[in-house]
Order: C-alpha cells, then structure tokens, then sequence
C-alpha cells in the first residue's frame, strides 16, 4: 500500500510538471505573438501627439497581463493535450490504465493541478490585469494628449440620482472640463443648472469645480449665481470614471459591483457589466474544463493515429470556447438573458462535450 502511494504521488508529479512546463511555453508563445501584433497596431499612432516607440512598447507590456488572462484556458488546452499526447506516445498512459488507474483517478489528479491555473488566472484577472490595463491606457492618452472618452458629441453623460451630469472632456488623470449638472426634485422639475470651467476630485465623493455660474429656477423666475470655486458631492468618482478606460471584462470584481450599484441606484442597465461580473467569478473555472476536455484526445491517440489531426481539433476546441464565450456575453446583452447563464452557459457546453466524448472513448 505504502509503495502504490509513492508510485502514485511520483506519477503525479511527472505529470504536473509536464503540463506546467508545455503550458508554459504555449502562453509564452502566445503572448510573444499577440505583443508583436499590438505593437504593429500601436506603430500607426506614433506621432500623434508626443506619442513614440517607448511608449507604444510600454503599452503594449502594459497589456500583457489582461492578454494572459484571456489566454489561459486555451493554452491549458493546449498545453495539457501536448503533455498528455506525449504520455500515450511513450505508452506511459498505456501502462498507468493498465496498473489500474481509472479514469474518475485521473481526471482527479487533472483537476487537481487544474486548480494552480484556476488560481492563477483569478489572481491575473482581479489583482494583475485591470490595474496594468488602467495604466497602458493612461500612459497611452496622456502621450497622445486625448481624453479618456465622449460618449457623445455633447460629452459623457451620467446619472447621479436625481440629477444629470454632462461632462464634455474627461482627462486621464479623472480631471472634468465643461461640466455642466442639471438638478431636478422629486416630480422631476428642473431645480437648477450648474456649468462649471473644470473639476477636481478631492476625495470622499466631493469635487472642487472652478469658474462656476448656477441658474437656480424658483416657479416663473430664475436667478444666476457666479462661484470662483465651488465644492460637489456626487457618486461620480474616478472609480467609476476608470469604467471608460477598461473594458468590463477586465474590470476588478469590486469595481464591477460597485459601479453595478452605481447604475442600479439610479435605475439604469446593468446587463452588460452583471455578465461580465459572472464571467469573472466562473473564468478560472474554465482551466479545469479544458483539462478534462483534453483527456478524450489523449486517450484517442492511444488507440489511434492522426496526432497532429487531434491536436489541432483540440486547438480548434478551444478557440471556439473563446469566441462562444464573447458570443454568450452579446447575446445575454441584447437580448436581456439573465447574466448567470449567459456566463456559465459556455463552460456547462464544453463540460458536456467533454463528458460525452469520455464516455465515447471508454466504450470503444
């Protein structure tokens, strides 16, 4: 008994060490390519404004983490199928079913070193990729000199509770210029408009705003009152701002809820980012789906030829999660599914077709 534990944890390391070191040099790949393909995207603006090659490579390193965090599922795909293809090409996996592990034992031991990539990629996605995205954003703006974003030709507009806030610049550094607050009561008549030159955050929701002219209607008259300075509380902060520089998908989970509240406290949609909430907390689930998906093929090719064929469907397999994950996420979007299934269909689908095709190549 003692000698089969030892053979088994000797087993078990061999194989975690192969999977983490194929996978490795697949992410690695991976990233390689898609900086060489930013940066040839970023060479067409250099030269826009005081934008130039150092900034366009800090950017594109500045983007590296979210790009690992999209990519870990497909190259634990890939990187378990080549560790496992591998084992049955030397027959190990052979010998190992013949001495009597099963295949409930080996997807065990799968799910066990899944959990070091689950772990991973939850630690990339929340703590990681949304800061390092936040800063190669900023850092990209700031030497262009553009702002962060307008929404419309008349600027961003933003609820806050029973007022309007329109802002015509937001710059990378959270500071407003043309901001204009349109405050209405409770049977929504207009109370006051508010136009001021800029605005400062000085923390604590509150904004210093200068050159400030407020119209305050009273009935049938109106008066105008002029402030050099003039303090705002508002939920509007640069948390909430930092929404236009990342996409939700590489968003914190704290950031999605807060500016999730944020948007149902003043009654808007939050479709969109309740998906991408979802997403977060099942993404680092999806390692362990693409390592059980791997195990069919693996066992396939013990038994069959054509390993480059079953590489390369695996590969497929795993491109098609990506893009069946981005499809769910629009579709839940427009037309209104509810987010916790729009998020976790993708990965209940490759489950399945992962438990289908086990069941398939231990009948044959």
């Amino acid at each position: 008994m003692g000698k089969a534990a030892v053979a088994l944890k000797l087993y078990e390391r061999h194989l975690a060490r192969e999977i983490y070191a194929s996978t490795g040099l697949v992410l690695l790949a991976f990233l390689m390519l898609f900086a060489f393909f930013d940066l040839i995207h970023q060479l067409e603006s250099i030269g826009k404004g005081s934008y130039q090659i150092q900034h366009a490579l800090g950017y594109v390193i500045l983007t590296l983490p979210g790009r690992l965090y999209e990519l870990f599922p497909i190259g634990v795909l890939i990187g378990t199928l080549y560790a496992l293809t591998v084992l049955a090409r030397h027959s190990e996996i052979t010998v190992l079913r013949a001495a009597g592990l099963s295949t409930k034992d080996l997807l065990f031991t799968l799910a066990k070193i899944g959990l070091v990539f689950s772990a991973l990629t939850l630690l990339v996605g929340e703590f990681v990729a949304p800061p390092s995205e936040r800063a190669a954003q900023q850092l990209r703006l700031e030497a262009m000199g553009s702002l962060v974003a307008q929404e419309f030709r008349s600027g961003l507009w933003v609820r806050d509770e029973r007022s309007f806030v329109n802002v015509r610049e937001v710059l990378p550094d959270a500071t407003l210029r043309n901001v204009r607050v349109f405050e209405f009561d409770d049977r929504f008549q207009l109370l006051s408009i508010t136009q001021a030159d800029g605005g400062a955050y000085l923390g604590a929701n509150t904004w210093s705003l200068d050159g400030v002219v407020r119209t305050v209607f009273s009935g049938d008259m109106a008066h105008v009152e002029r402030y050099r300075e003039l303090s705002w509380k508002s939920a509007l902060n640069p948390d909430l701002l930092s929404v236009l520089l990342v996409v939700p998908e590489r968003m914190s989970l704290v950031n999605l809820y807060l500016f999730i509240r944020h948007l149902s406290g003043n009654q808007q949609k939050t479709d969109r980012y309740e998906i991408a909430m979802w997403k977060k907390l099942f993404y680092p689930l999806a390692a362990l789906v693409m390592m059980s998906l791997a195990l069919p093929f693996a066992y396939m090719q013990d038994r069959m030829g054509a390993v480059t064929i079953r590489v390369f469907a695996g590969i497929m397999l795993g491109i098609g999660f990506h893009m069946l994950n981005g499809l769910f996420s629009s579709l839940g979007a427009i037309n209104s599914w509810p987010p916790f299934y729009s998020a976790i269909t993708p990965s209940v689908l490759f489950l399945m077709t992962a438990a289908g095709m086990l069941w398939w190549v231990d009948r044959r």
